[in-house]
Parts: C-alpha cells; sequence; structure tokens
C-alpha cells in the first residue's frame, strides 16, 4: 500500500475513531493508566502517530506535540485537545528539531514501510536522556483481533508488519537505542467483573502468562554521552554515625574524578566524637573541597537526602563511612556513569570473594534473595540491593524527587527510595562489582531480623505499587 493509500485510510477513519475509542474503553484506560505511570506529569511529550490526540492529552504534558500523516486526525485533535499541539508530519521523515523528555510511538511503528529508517529519525527529538517507548501488538493475537474486526467490535485496521518484541530490540540496537525494559501488557483487554482485574494486575505478571499478554511495551535510550567526562563535576556524600576512626581515610583514600570532587560528610549524631573528626579534617585539608552537614532527622536514608540537597555538581555519589566498599574504587562508577554505560550505578559485593567477616552468612542469605525479587519487580538485572554505593546525575535526582510523593516516605536506609525512584523513571542501571572489606573501626549498625523484616515490608510494597498497578 502506497503512502497516499494509508493516508486516505486514516482520514476516511478518523471521524469514527471515537466511537470505536468508547467501544474499546477499558483496554484504552488500562493503557493509558500504565503510560502514565511510566510517564511522569509535567513532561514533555512528542507522540508519532498520535491519532486524535486522547492518548497525548490524557498524559498531561508540560509541552505535548502530536504528530500523524493523517489531516483529518489532526484537524479533530487540534479541536478536541487545544491545549497540546498538533501537527501533520510523516514518522519515516520527521521535520521536528525540537528535543522531548519522552517520545511515544503507540502502534505506528506496525504501519511504516522502513521501520530502520523510522526508528533512525527519532534521533531527531532525542537528548541524551530521552526515554523511547514503543508500544506495540503481541502477534499471537492477531486471529482475536481479526476476529474481533468481523464481528464489528474493532475499528478496521491497515496490514500490519509482523514484529515480535526481540525484532524491535534488534532495530533499536542497530539504530544507536538501548532497551532499559521489556514489558508485556495487559491479559484480557475487556472489562470482565471479577476477572479483569485479576488477569491484568496479578496474572499478567507472572512467569509464562505474561507473554500471553496483547501490548509488548519497550522503553528505551539514546546511546551517548550527556557530558564530557572532563567537565563533568561530581559530590561524594558521606553519611557517618560513629565512624569516627573512617572520616580521614575516606578524605585520603578517595582519588579526584572529573572536574572538581566535592566531599559532604553528614553526620548523624554520634557519641564517639565523630562530629569534631568530620570538622578537624576539613581544617586539616583546606585544599579539598569538604562540607560538614549535621542531621535534622534519624538514618541514612535521611542523611543522603541531606547532602544531595546541598550538592549542585552534576554526578552524586554515595560511600558509606565504614568503607567497607573501598573509596579507590569510586572512579570506576564516575567512569560507568560518564561515559553513558548506566544512569544509576550500583555497587554489587557479590561477585567477588568476601574477606571473613564482611558479611555474615544470614546477611548474605538475604542479599541474594532480594537480589531475585528485585530483578523481577524492577525489570532490570539486580544482583545487590543494599550495597550503600551508589552513583546518579543530579537531574535524575531531582526528578525521583518529583515522583517521590508516589512511593510516600517509607525507607529510612535510602536505598530502596533511590532504587525506586529509579526505575520509575527508567534509568538504565549498571552494577559495578566490589571487593567488600571488613570494618576496621567500629561495628555494623544493620539488626539482621528487625531491618530484614522492614526489607520484606517494603519489597511488598514495591510489588504493589511498581508490579501490580
Amino acid at each position: 500500500m502506497t503512502k497516499k493509500e494509508k493516508v486516505e485510510h486514516f482520514n476516511s477513519v478518523a471521524g469514527e475513531r471515537d466511537k470505536w475509542r468508547r467501544k474499546s474503553a477499558y483496554y484504552h484506560a488500562e493503557l493509558e493508566k500504565y503510560l502514565r505511570f511510566i510517564i511522569p506529569e509535567g513532561s514533555s511529550v512528542i507522540d508519532i502517530g498520535c491519532g486524535t490526540g486522547e492518548m497525548l492529552n490524557s498524559l498531561k504534558p508540560s509541552r505535548g506535540l502530536g504528530i500523524d500523516i493523517s489531516p483529518s486526525m489532526v484537524e479533530i485533535a487540534k479541536k478536541n485537545f487545544p491545549d497540546q499541539e498538533f501537527e501533520v508530519g510523516d514518522f519515516e521523515n520527521l521535520e521536528v528539531e525540537e528535543k522531548f523528555d519522552y517520545v511515544l510511538v503507540d502502534g505506528t511503528i506496525g504501519t511504516v514501510d522502513d521501520i530502520y529508517l523510522a526508528i533512525k529519525e527519532l534521533h531527531k527529538v532525542c537528548k541524551p536522556e530521552t526515554r523511547l517507548i514503543i508500544v506495540y501488538y503481541n502477534y499471537l493475537w492477531e486471529p482475536a483481533l481479526k476476529l474481533a474486526e468481523t464481528l464489528g467490535i474493532r475499528m478496521k485496521h491497515l496490514l500490519q508488519h509482523w514484529l515480535p518484541i526481540e525484532d524491535i530490540s534488534n532495530l533499536l540496537y542497530l539504530n544507536d537505542f538501548e532497551v532499559v525494559k521489556e514489558r508485556y501488557h495487559c491479559l484480557m483487554p475487556v472489562h470482565v467483573p471479577g476477572f479483569s482485574t485479576f488477569f491484568n494486575k496479578f496474572l499478567a505478571n507472572m512467569p509464562f502468562f505474561w507473554k500471553l499478554s496483547l501490548n509488548e511495551i519497550i522503553v528505551a535510550r539514546p546511546l551517548g554521552k550527556r557530558k564530557p567526562e572532563e567537565e563533568v563535576t561530581c559530590t561524594v556524600v558521606v553519611p557517618c554515625r560513629n565512624e569516627r576512626g573512617n572520616i580521614e581515610d575516606a578524605i585520603l583514600r578517595t582519588p579526584e574524578m572529573g572536574k572538581h570532587t566535592e566531599f559532604i560528610y553528614v553526620e548523624g549524631g554520634s557519641s564517639d566524637g565523630t562530629l569534631e573528626e568530620c570538622e578537624r579534617v576539613k581544617a586539616k585539608y583546606p585544599e579539598k573541597d569538604i562540607t560538614v552537614l549535621v542531621q535534622d532527622g534519624k538514618g541514612k536514608g535521611d542523611a543522603v537526602r541531606k547532602g544531595f540537597a546541598h550538592s549542585e555538581n552534576d554526578v552524586l555519589m554515595i560511600l558509606d563511612a565504614d568503607l567497607t566498599v573501598p573509596p579507590e574504587d569510586l572512579p570506576k562508577f564516575f567512569d560507568a556513569i560518564t561515559s553513558g554505560k548506566g544512569e544509576f550505578i550500583n555497587g554489587s559485593r557479590l561477585v567477588y570473594q568476601m574477606e571473613k567477616e564482611a558479611m555474615r552468612f544470614l546477611n548474605l542469605l538475604g542479599n541474594k534473595f532480594f537480589s531475585k525479587a528485585f530483578t523481577y519487580l524492577l525489570e532490570q538485572r539486580i544482583r545487590d540491593t543494599l550495597c550503600g554505593t551508589k552513583v546518579l546525575w543530579k537531574e535524575d535526582y531531582e526528578k525521583i524527587i518529583s515522583g517521590r510523593k508516589y512511593f510516600g516516605d517509607f525507607d529510612p536506609f535510602g536505598d530502596f527510595d533511590l532504587l525506586f525512584g529509579a526505575s520509575k523513571i527508567n534509568l538504565k542501571f549498571a552494577e559495578i562489582p566490589i571487593r567488600y572489606r571488613e570494618r576496621t573501626y567500629g561495628t555494623t549498625q544493620i539488626s539482621r531480623f528487625r531491618h530484614g523484616l522492614l526489607l520484606l515490608k517494603m519489597t511488598l510494597f514495591a510489588l504493589k505499587k511498581i508490579k501490580f498497578i
């Protein structure tokens, strides 16, 4: 079918689109709900193949641009949603030079002539931190969808390409996009009281069943650096409570990174003179950029937030003051984030052999359990959820702050607050293996059983807030 014939087809069905959307209102509501979960309200969004604009408008963007090949579709969209902007345009020849936070391609990828070329064109509207979201249908549903068209309960569609999720991922790879997440969505696209919620919230998230769902959803990012390494500034936040013997070593053993490295000690009500030691070290090394803060609240999570809020640098790092993660390893984390290998860099203590007393047996079992649980929950591989060393861009942390109201204040450690937040805004995770050392000063401040139960509670919380939405 020629492009002209496609335009004529879409123009001919534009006036009926609202009627068909009402017939499949439950399906559209479910998809809109999920896309609102992964596209934060107030983002800038371009919807390529926007139709009559309902999806774009439902996302409540700060800047919304809809592109469609059909002038009739665009005319209806402009009339119905004047707060958004709509233009006639061709996916395979985008004439938009503006960059967006999110690029949405809902179903459109199956109707273009040259998918490779169409994906290549998407770089025109992408920044390094842009997320590309592609929604397409699972070809296992082809017979059911054709039957629905025959029975008059679904609008007639053009012949579309057969595109398993693996083929879309490969085309993205060939065009310098990296897949961050792959997800199947909507096992039951019609509303059946008492069944639809069970199928779509629970069964659709279970192994085997999820691949039977109607939608394939891919979240990807353009490959590339956000900023040259030599121009990147970083902050190392050191939460410290009763760690007097490690304060000076934290400074002496941490190499300078990028254009400038700042240290922020956040002291949490110590009884061993840690605060005084922080001030002494700051005075002893005036050539280093050292700040000493005192916590207002309690817990490591509160300390990290205070340190991050004070920083104005590009990259944020956490270094636990017990120094069981060697400060000498921080440049590996810096290289990983500045090179674009990842956007949320997590340490992993579970690769190398550990020193004898570095991690107790029950702690090790707990870490392995939470590794499996969170790889399933976050849809990216996470081997060590509890390693204290985490690194991310300041601009991404600001986005996590904006989305924090969704989860609430539930995590005194800070690890899960960052993991959940990073997952929700679809950051690319990467893990750096580190050699976990025994303490040389002080004692562990983790209670295996009390904190283990709290972590289990947070896992169940994440199951509800991230997976069963």
